[in-house]
């Protein structure tokens, strides 16, 4: 691989990560400290399940979120990124089962494009531009 095909997969590969990290951060926030009541409003499914399943959901998408961007970012265990970003693409495809068994099959779409780019994080930051811990 040549200097300029490994700086294209970094700078794609940051791009990636700051997207989706900051959609998971926002969305696991909204899970974990919004009251379930305004919750509802946008996501009726919150009504079908536990609070604290949702409450998990999004602690566990605010703390991908985070893993996506911060280990890389601060070159400390920088191999807890792509750890995120396979959990994160778990998150999704149980959000698509779940969609499914309800019939929601319009979400089922970005399901599948976020466990598509978290695996291509995944896979960029083990095999093709991986992120080395500080010396």
């Amino acid at each position: 691989m040549t200097q300029q095909t490994s700086k294209g997969y970094h700078i794609t590969l940051w791009i990636l990560q700051v997207v989706l990290g900051a959609l998971y951060i926002m969305a696991g926030a909204g899970k974990s400290f919004q009251p379930i009541e305004e919750l509802a409003k946008q996501m009726p499914w919150v009504n079908s399940v536990s609070v604290e399943l949702v409450r998990f959901i999004g602690a566990s998408e605010l703390l991908g979120g985070l893993g996506l961007i911060l280990p890389a970012l601060l070159r400390i265990k920088p191999i807890l990124t792509p750890v995120a970003a396979i959990g994160l693409a778990l998150v999704q495809v149980f959000a698509a089962v779940f969609h499914i068994s309800r019939g929601e099959y319009a979400f089922i779409g970005i399901n599948l494009v976020f466990v598509a780019i978290a695996i291509f994080i995944a896979w960029g930051r083990t095999k093709k531009a991986p992120i080395y811990a500080r010396a």
